[in-house]
């Protein structure tokens, strides 16, 4: 099944009728693994998200696949262990969403690490997460520190740490783990919302009723299992079931800005100390810009517009112009911003950033599961352990059986490319093939680049362009009309900031294209003016939101 949003009606159709093994109620990162590990063993599935996919959490993120070590910092060596081994995976899996980067850990006179533990750190943190030979990590002099990025602060400079990280794009990595579940067979939609749990005669949960927020229709869903897999809203659709235990979720913001490379020429991603608090940021380099985060504040605000405040803005421009003194930006540089909010599992009196990343599972007396906590990084080991645990309580409750598979080697949606040490050949490949076709060789590379093994779509859809006349650059075109017949795009926000992450990386493009996408949007969904300005209006907001921010009351 493909996420067309011209199929929509008919999935949603198609959950009304017989009952599912599992429906999930999240349609981020965490629940589209979910929804890709049931299918691939065989269950029957249904996903449903209020929202688009991702458009929480897992599109705001710090946009790395990390192995997280400031946790070695914590002592969370299992953290480490655990994480490290799963970045690789995610890499595996999806080259074409996941790249390596080398990460630069300037070493100051007083920092958070000094050369003996950094170099000792890096060695376990190398060892712990199965670092493969050509990544393992290298210890810089204070001249091949400056060497690698100029921009750093000289004073009290003695090396650096060099390491790998893996840069990703967390919403186009979620909505192709996504697309694969939808391969497997699972039944997904967005935009629509569980407002109530169904319950047998036991009072055991057993099914879902939903509102279709585009046409405000309710209907249900029938289901054997129900996984809330809602992030920062765990605790909010819990609230629906009669079952309670003690966890609670305490949310955490974070914040990113993003500035044009003329303004911040940084040339190698940093992950640098703060000026007083000691926290850890990163500044990474991507697309002729500079994007720094994270902040880390306890939150309690609206939680699906999470937004920038001008302190967030102060104090990430403060570390900026700490750790790299010759640039001088300024608030008026920042281009872009967006904010996150981390849904992390309560301990009482600890520091947002000492609160444990660990994920936890959690079952209702009703025999509702949740899970809750965790990072991108680790979703795939996530959904392993919910669905070993729904496939354990099928077993017992209904005798049903499934395969056994093993998500450590499915690819991804668009993942098909040999393995990550042949994706260079595939795209090489592709663009050869592009030729024949008379695609401009630039643009068929940034299509293979992004696509993966999904290009191929993309490329008919290039021929077909060629006798369209939108107004719009043919490069947006075919990923406009390829996001509606396969990734369910259904709004301008969901191409512009999930889809290809224009806002936060190039707001010009937006600005240029916003009126004619909305257009052709509108063209090929078919939804009335009404609509259509409905959803330009959510458009014109979100854009305000990444420039400037809003002034929101304070944050406890």
């Amino acid at each position: 099944m493909s996420l067309s949003t011209l199929k929509r009606n008919s999935v949603k159709e198609k959950m009304q009728q017989g009952e599912y093994d599992v429906v999930i109620v999240g349609g981020g990162i965490t629940g589209a693994g979910i929804a890709l590990d049931a299918s691939a063993r065989g269950m029957k599935v249904a996903l449903v998200e209020m929202q688009d996919f991702a458009q929480g959490t897992s599109s705001r993120s710090t946009k790395l696949v990390h192995g997280g070590l400031r946790y070695l910092k914590q002592f969370q060596v299992g953290v480490v262990a655990e994480t490290g081994k799963e970045r690789a995976i995610v890499y595996e899996n999806g080259p074409h969403v996941t790249t390596p980067e080398w990460m630069l850990l300037p070493m100051h006179k007083g920092g958070t690490f000094g050369k003996f533990s950094t170099s000792i750190g890096l060695a376990m943190y190398d060892r712990l997460a199965g670092v493969k030979k050509s990544e393992r990590k290298k210890m810089l002099s204070k001249k091949e520190t400056t060497a690698k990025e100029p921009l750093v602060k000289q004073d009290g400079l003695k090396g650096g740490g060099y390491y790998v990280e893996y840069r990703t794009d967390d919403a186009r990595l979620t909505i192709e783990v996504m697309k694969k579940a939808a391969d497997q067979g699972a039944d997904i939609i967005n935009y629509a919302k569980v407002t109530n749990f169904l319950y047998d005669g036991k009072s055991k949960v057993n099914g879902v009723s939903v509102i279709d927020r585009l046409g405000n229709e309710q209907f249900e869903i029938r289901a054997k299992k129900v996984i809330n897999a809602s992030g920062p809203w765990v605790d909010e659709v819990r609230s629906a079931d009669y079952s309670k235990n003690n966890k609670q979720l305490r949310l955490t913001k974070g914040v990113h800005v993003v500035i044009d490379q003329s303004k911040f020429p940084l040339r190698q991603a940093v992950y640098f100390d703060t000026k007083d608090d000691g926290r850890m940021i990163f500044a990474i380099p991507r697309e002729g810009k500079a994007y720094v985060g994270t902040t880390d504040t306890f939150y309690n605000n609206e939680k699906s517009t999470p937004l920038v405040n001008q302190e967030d803005r102060d104090y990430l421009i403060d570390a900026i112009n700490y750790m790299f003194p010759t640039v001088n930006v300024t608030d008026s540089d920042i281009e872009s911003t967006w904010a996150g909010v981390r849904p992390l599992i309560l301990e009482e009196g600890k520091d947002p950033s000492e609160i444990s990343r660990k994920d936890e599972v959690w079952e209702g007396k009703s025999g509702l599961l949740t899970i809750a906590g965790g990072k991108l990084t680790g979703y795939r080991h996530m959904a392993l352990e919910i669905v070993n645990l729904v496939e354990k309580r099928l077993k017992q409750e209904y005798k049903l059986k499934f395969k056994e598979v093993d998500t450590k080697h499915i690819p991804i949606s668009g993942g098909d490319v040999g393995g990550s040490a042949n994706f260079e050949n595939f795209v090489n490949q592709k663009v050869k093939e592009a030729k024949s076709l008379n695609i401009d060789e630039k643009l068929a590379r940034y299509l293979a680049n992004r696509y993966g093994s999904n290009v191929d779509k993309l490329f008919e859809i290039a021929q077909a362009a060629k006798h369209q006349n939108t107004g719009l650059p043919t490069d947006v075109y075919i990923e406009l009309v390829y996001g509606v017949q396969n990734e369910l795009v259904i709004k301008p926000t969901d191409f512009f900031i999930r889809r290809t992450g224009a806002l936060y990386f190039d707001i010009d493009y937006v600005l240029k294209y916003k009126d004619t996408v909305s257009e052709v949007l509108a063209d090929l969904i078919g939804y009335d003016e009404h609509t259509k300005d409905a959803y330009k209006a959510e458009l014109e907001k979100a854009i305000q939101e990444a420039r400037h921010g809003q002034h929101q009351p304070a944050e406890a």
